[in-house]
């Protein structure tokens, strides 16, 4: 790999990563454009360090309300923010399971063709146009605070989700609007549920990391691409961080049901 590759790389990961659109999925549809073959082990660790890029994006645009939901939580204050931590807890119990328990599983899908990424891009079309006119159609279920129940639902949709073209954010946001969840909250509590995840998924690979194996993956990728693809995917996710926010508070989540419909059908088609 380059470090046009990575650069390529890290911007289509911190768009994907926000917009409803599966950077699992786009990063798997650009390494076949590219033509970038690597070892899975050695994908699999760029791809966490891409997406470690897209967390510290979260924590630099969410900073304020991170560090006061922290504050809260680790003061024991019981306030309205100590409870919202808590429920972004409980939303990660699923994925959590599907983690420990079915790792490996989820990870055969990875590398296992681009049929697989647009089968689920199309559902991803097709749940955010559900969600759509669903939030069109019964406009009396939306401007509710996200409850006990949504936030474990909620976090079922992101453990279905870890499937390449089934975009996180999008089942995340998607399910909320069903469940008739303000939209900028979901916004704000997809982007933020996805931290602890990321953060696990990174610690569960660090033995891996820090091994013979991984300065092995290291040095076939290079520094140079491995430092240009985190700073790429870093920048590229704080503008489309901000960007997503508005998009959900307008409601134009339909727009990327059609891209991602056509996505879909293409990567069938390759």
């Amino acid at each position: 790999m380059d470090w046009l590759d990575a650069l390529i790389l890290g911007i289509v990961q911190g768009l994907a990563e926000y917009l409803p659109i599966s950077s699992s999925g786009h990063l798997e549809i650009f390494r076949q454009i590219l033509g970038v073959n690597l070892p899975s082990d050695v994908t699999l660790q760029f791809d966490v360090i891409l997406h470690a890029a897209t967390v510290c994006s979260t924590l630099v645009i969410l900073w304020p309300m991170f560090s006061r939901l922290c504050k809260s939580f680790f003061t024991f204050r019981r306030d309205y923010d100590f409870y919202y931590v808590c429920k972004i807890l409980v939303s990660c119990i699923p994925i959590a399971i599907v983690g420990f328990c079915f790792k490996e599983q989820v990870e055969e899908f990875f590398g296992s063709g681009l049929h697989v990424v647009g089968i689920c891009l199309c559902v991803t079309a097709a749940l955010l146009l559900f969600a759509h006119l669903s939030d069109r159609m019964i406009p009396a279920n939306r401007g509710r605070d996200i409850n006990w129940l949504d936030a474990f639902i909620i976090g079922c949709a992101q453990a279905v989700a870890v499937l390449p073209g089934l975009s996180r954010s999008g089942t995340t946001i998607a399910t909320g609007i069903l469940l008739g969840d303000k939209r900028d909250q979901m916004a704000q509590f997809s982007f933020l549920m996805v931290i602890i995840p990321i953060l696990g998924e990174a610690l569960l690979d660090v033995k891996d990391m820090i091994g013979q194996e991984a300065v092995q993956g290291a040095a076939e990728v290079g520094a140079l691409p491995l430092v240009i693809g985190f700073i790429a995917a870093f920048a590229v996710g704080c503008c489309a961080c901000k960007w997503m926010i508005e998009i959900v508070k307008k409601g134009k989540l339909y727009w990327f049901s059609l891209y991602c419909l056509v996505m879909g059908v293409l990567c069938i088609l390759w």
